[in-house]
């Protein structure tokens, strides 16, 4: 399939990139207008984007069925501020019901059962059952559109980080675990952080040999696996001949096919022994 965006209805183009743009983290914002009426209410169109200074930006769409905005862009607009509350399983529940077109000035801290709490700085109250709440002042706000489905990018500096001590680690920092944070997927999807995740080596710090060092056999194996491939390319040095000769006499490896040696590769790389599985390959 091949797509140009002018050709299709922007309900299938939203479609479309909330189904492949994902996990998408959900900045769950509380505002309030001018008179201190308080608007709760999630978007997943968010990310972190500085540390110094730190920077979240999320982005309120306009309506597509009828091209108005939405309380949260229009609250921002006229006070500055807001607090991006992070959203964790123990309230998606409570948090998709505030998703809730409610009607302008109806309170969706009420209608959730959520717990609003007073911040430091900012006057946008904080929802206290979040893991971690940053009070933040609005820098820009950029519109990208001004037809239904354009959306607004809210540039928020964090004035005041609060994170509830029950998520923290022995060394004072988040646990991804215990954070058990939730992010938006397509239609009416959603995942949980905790069960998906997985660890994954960050990249040697003497720079990786690559995948172009292997043999050409182990390159264009039917065996391994990109991400095995991956795992062999971040090794800092490749294996001398020596120590691939008294490896592949110790094991015995020169009556094993191509095939064979793969596989057996693919073992060692699983078990994260890469300088075994180089041995093997160069063998």
């Amino acid at each position: 399939m091949k797509i140009r965006p002018e050709d299709i209805e922007n309900a299938q183009m939203y479609g479309h990139l909330v189904s492949a743009v994902q996990p998408r983290p959900i900045a769950f914002a509380s505002t309030v207008d001018e008179h201190g009426t308080v608007n709760l209410s999630p978007y997943s169109f968010f990310n972190v984007f500085s540390a110094n200074p730190p920077v979240l930006i999320f982005s309120p769409v306009r309506r597509g069925r009828d091209n108005t905005i939405k309380d949260t862009l229009r609250n921002v607009q006229k006070t500055g501020e807001v607090v991006i509350n992070i959203v964790n399983f123990d309230i998606v529940q409570q948090m998709s019901l505030s998703s809730t077109e409610y009607d302008t000035g109806v309170d969706e801290f009420v209608k959730s059962g959520l717990t609003a709490v007073p911040s430091d700085v900012v006057k946008p109250p904080r929802v206290a059952e979040s893991p971690v709440q940053f009070e933040c002042k609005v820098i820009d706000i950029k519109e990208l559109g001004t037809e239904g489905g354009a959306g607004n990018l809210v540039i928020c500096e964090v004035v005041c980080m609060h994170i509830n001590d029950a998520i923290l680690d022995e060394n004072q920092s988040i646990d991804p675990f215990k954070i058990d944070t939730v992010a938006r997927m397509g239609s009416n999807w959603y995942c949980r952080s905790k069960d998906a995740m997985f660890e994954v080596e960050k990249p040697s710090r003497n720079h990786g040999v690559g995948v172009d060092a292997l043999p050409e056999l182990a390159r264009n194996s039917q065996v391994l696996t990109g991400n095995d491939l991956g795992k062999l390319g971040n090794i800092h040095k490749v294996p001398e001949a020596d120590e691939v000769l008294a490896f592949a006499k110790a094991e015995n490896l020169y009556h094993l096919s191509i095939n064979d040696k793969h596989l057996k590769a693919q073992q060692l790389i699983a078990n994260n022994s890469i300088a075994e599985a180089w041995k093997i390959l160069l063998s």
